[in-house]
């Protein structure tokens, strides 16, 4: 079990999950898949799960009790008591979750979505109780008699001129109907028979069982409870989430994206018979390829979701990895070997910036997300510029939507070592509180520092600037944060059918502040010039309510209370040029200057901006 927090960009990917279900439904468009040749610089060992399997290509599928079972789990770890489901939206997020291709569900032609809102009632009350799962097993039915239907459509197509590598699966919503694209689908793969003959058939055969399973009415039961259960989740937690094994990966996504190596190719859209790679395709791979098998893994037909987990599977074996594609005028499939040369990576430096503060200067630290090791990284970056006078450190946590707890505490060690710190608070009361580290007294900074914050800073981002508030350490300038005050951890579920992400704890700055839906209200206010917060906690359907918490601190670690801001060098007119306006601003109210003296002209202060790409 593993603790992590997630901010605002991960807030609006799952608050889509509420709404639209699959992220990925309906998309043409395949995640770039890892090769099998790991960086040599490798996360610390706690900070990855255990070892991803391999898909198996069939549709996730639970028991009646299984399902129960997560969702009674769900209801009893959740940090509060989750609030009412909507029946309607578990209704179309389940249909979402169904359907990996815009056939069994989700087209306008397919019948179940219909029959879905009007058992919505029943199926939640399913879901949430002990009994049998009747209606799940009606829904079945119908889902036994679509089935059948779209695969007479594709055993009856005649072969098509269009070529295989064409697009045929929809960007975006699904307006196709299903048994137009079960047709196309089924005439794509007649010709590809017709060209490659025996060489593609045993390819064709897995993608007609992947895109039309023969499950009778209590398998496609188990395969919609799947979905239910998928759906169910972030509907009573906006921050949590839950994937069978065979799609774990997406569960940890958000943690996996700082971790991930090698990859066979950075853009590929998917045919019937596997993705075709657009771009950044890995040697002996070419752009225009048709990959058909990956480690031993036919591709066609799988979800999105569990082509991300090959990849992530495939990168752990740690060698070459055989590789079946299709290429242009060749008359077989060719067999490949991926081996990609090893090549370093370097762990990405944070950047600084030095400002003329007064007679000295000040270090502007930007931070874009909070890694496990921040910390290290904070403390490197400040021995690397700690030539010259440096009158205060500002760390620029605009946009910072979080990450990591292990993170925020490594970095408070260098400001606040050792301090006790944020009390967490899990449904039946009790509490835990953790710590600062305590970094070598080299790597510790004494002097004054602040925080720049706004809007979308958020969780862990959030935690490190709230501290340094409650401490009297340094004081927080901007806009109100985000209000993310939730932590989830990572949980095997107790039915051992996956993994969970579930918000397990609610938190408290170290003073007893409540942040959760109420943000960090900084110390001085200053309107950021491209604000672009329209995403907030307490806006967010099902989040958690506030709390506030027991006074934690450590207080022979407590400042006295100072005068803010003077707590920073008066810099008597003296600060900029800034890449960046806004800090010069803050700069200028840090040593006490509010009237905006020497605030430098926008065009001068926008040279040699350096931004985080939009998320």
């Amino acid at each position: 079990m593993r603790r992590s927090i997630f901010g605002s960009v991960g807030v609006v990917a799952l608050t889509l999950l509420v709404t639209l279900g699959r992220r990925n439904l309906g998309t043409d468009s395949v995640p770039p898949v890892a090769s099998p040749i790991a960086a040599p610089l490798e996360p610390a060992a706690d900070e990855l799960p255990h070892a991803f399997r391999l898909p198996t290509g069939e549709p996730p599928a639970l028991s009646c009790q299984a399902a129960q079972g997560i969702i009674a789990e769900v209801r009893a770890k959740l940090a509060a008591a989750p609030t009412p489901v909507d029946p309607n939206a578990l209704a179309r997020a389940t249909s979402d979750w169904l359907d990996p291709h815009g056939l069994w569900s989700a087209a306008p032609d397919a019948p179940l979505a219909a029959a879905l809102e009007l058992r919505a009632h029943g199926l939640l009350a399913e879901l949430e109780g002990t009994g049998p799962c009747r209606v799940s097993r009606e829904l079945g039915t119908t889902l036994v008699q679509w089935i059948d239907l779209l695969r007479r459509d594709f055993l009856q197509a005649g072969p098509s001129d269009t070529p295989l590598d064409q697009p045929i699966f929809e960007s975006g919503a699904v307006t196709q109907p299903a048994r137009v694209l079960s047709h196309a689908l089924g005439a794509r793969i007649l010709s590809a028979e017709e060209r490659w003959g025996d060489d593609v058939r045993g390819y064709s055969a897995v993608a007609r069982h992947r895109y039309f399973p023969e499950l009778d009415a209590d398998g496609w039961s188990q395969v919609l409870l799947a979905a239910a259960v998928r759906a169910y989740v972030p509907l009573v937690d906006p921050h949590g989430a839950w994937a069978p094994h065979d799609e774990e990966a997406s569960v940890y996504e958000l943690d996996l994206e700082a971790h991930a190596p090698v990859r066979f190719w950075e853009r590929a859209l998917r045919t019937p018979l596997g993705p075709r790679i657009e771009s950044g395709a890995l040697a002996p791979l070419h752009e225009g390829d048709i990959v058909l098998a990956l480690g031993g893994v036919i591709t066609a037909g799988l979800a999105i979701e569990q082509m991300d987990q090959l990849g992530f599977a495939i990168s752990e074996t740690r060698g070459p990895t055989e590789v079946m594609v299709l290429r242009g005028d060749q008359v077989m499939p060719l067999v490949l070997r991926a081996e990609p040369s090893s090549r370093e990576v370097l762990a990405e430096e944070l950047a600084t910036e030095r400002v003329v503060y007064g007679d000295g200067a000040a270090l502007v630290v930007t931070v874009h997300e909070v890694r496990d090791d921040l910390g290290e990284l904070l403390a490197r970056a400040l021995l690397r510029e700690r030539g010259g006078a440096i009158a205060g450190v500002l760390l620029d946590l605009r946009g910072n939507g979080g990450g990591s707890t292990d993170g925020a505490m490594a970095a408070l060690g260098v400001f606040l070592p050792g301090a006790s710190l944020f009390p967490m608070r899990r449904r039946d009361g009790s509490l835990e509180v953790d710590r600062a580290s305590e970094p070598p007294l080299v790597d510790r900074w004494l002097g004054p520092v602040a925080t720049l914050v706004d809007g979308e800073t958020a969780s862990a981002a959030e935690m490190i600037a709230g501290a340094l508030v409650s401490y009297h350490r340094g004081p927080s300038v901007g806009e109100r944060t985000f209000g993310k005050g939730c932590a989830q951890e990572y949980l095997d579920d107790e039915m051992r059918a996956g993994v969970l992400r579930l918000t397990t704890l609610v938190f408290a700055l170290p003073d007893g502040t409540p942040l959760q839906r109420l943000g960090l209200i900084p110390t001085l206010r200053l309107p950021m010039t491209a604000s672009k917060a329209n995403e907030r906690e307490a806006l967010l359907p099902h989040s958690l309510p506030s709390w506030k918490g027991p006074d934690v601190r450590t207080a022979g670690l407590v400042g006295h209370e100072p005068s803010w801001p003077r707590s920073w060098p008066a810099h008597r007119g003296r600060v900029g040029p800034c890449r960046l306006p806004d800090v010069c601003r803050a700069l200028l109210l840090l040593g006490g200057d509010e009237t905006g003296r020497g605030l430098p002209r926008a065009g001068a202060a926008a040279r040699g901006v350096h931004r985080r790409p939009s998320n």
